[in-house]
């Protein structure tokens, strides 16, 4: 939060994820800016509500800024849930999940037919394939979108950390190559923005300068992404 942040993006299926965010948001007294984003992750529909309600009490919140249909399971039936919940103020947005570039063309249906608020897709400067529909169906639609594993899970920093930054990299704003990596996404005009996970403070804070002063026009990001791919 002192760096700018605002958004925190959980799910039932990470681990202790819930209840420590709850911990540091109340060590914290819930700062106002907090952006609440959750998912709803379990096939059976009937159980959904529970699972929300489970959610928001490990959070310490009173309701969720963003509730995501994670990887569109059972999405037909969790949808007209979360837009009634939405309808009777009980949550701000509504959304759907995919990751490793799969079901593509079942977000697209869902991005075409629902009323949703917020995508959630996998890119990154290797990983464009979104950018050739859902991207831009995206725009088309006025929907938000949050980028997850903007780093492959830590493989593609552990595959470029030793290799030269461009000597044009002044031209980018970015001062290494996790910043480097993360200003390609946030500059596309679709991205709303990423959510890179990390374990370290140090490494929150350097992935938040990646957001501050110059951001990448069309031709930069295209010689940023060849420049990766020549590596």
């Amino acid at each position: 939060f002192e760096g700018g942040g605002r958004m925190i993006d959980s799910s039932p299926m990470y681990g202790s994820s819930q209840p420590t965010i709850g911990y540091g948001l109340g060590k914290l007294g819930y700062p106002k800016q907090l952006f609440s984003a959750e998912k709803v992750w379990i096939s059976d529909p009937g159980e959904g509500a529970a699972q929300i309600e489970a959610s928001k009490d490990y959070w310490g919140v009173d309701k969720f800024d963003l509730m995501q249909v994670h990887n569109l399971v059972s999405w037909e039936e969790h949808l007209p849930a979360l837009f009634d919940m939405k309808a009777a103020g009980r949550l701000r947005y509504v959304g759907i999940t995919t990751s490793e570039g799969r079901r593509h063309r079942e977000i697209e249906q869902v991005m075409v037919s629902q009323p949703i608020d917020f995508v959630q897709v996998t890119y990154n400067i290797l990983d464009r394939e979104v950018e050739e529909r859902i991207l831009p169906l995206a725009q088309e639609k006025g929907i938000a979108v949050i980028v997850n594993r903007p780093f492959r899970q830590g493989d593609l920093i552990r595959q470029v950390e030793d290799e030269p930054l461009p000597d044009w990299i002044a031209e980018t704003g970015a001062r290494s190559w996790a910043q480097f990596l993360l200003k390609f996404i946030i500059s596309h005009p679709a991205v709303t923005c990423a959510i890179p996970a990390t374990t370290r403070v140090d490494h929150v804070r350097e992935n938040l300068e990646a957001a501050r002063g110059i951001l990448p026009d069309e031709k930069l990001r295209r010689r940023m992404a060849a420049y990766v791919e020549a590596l």
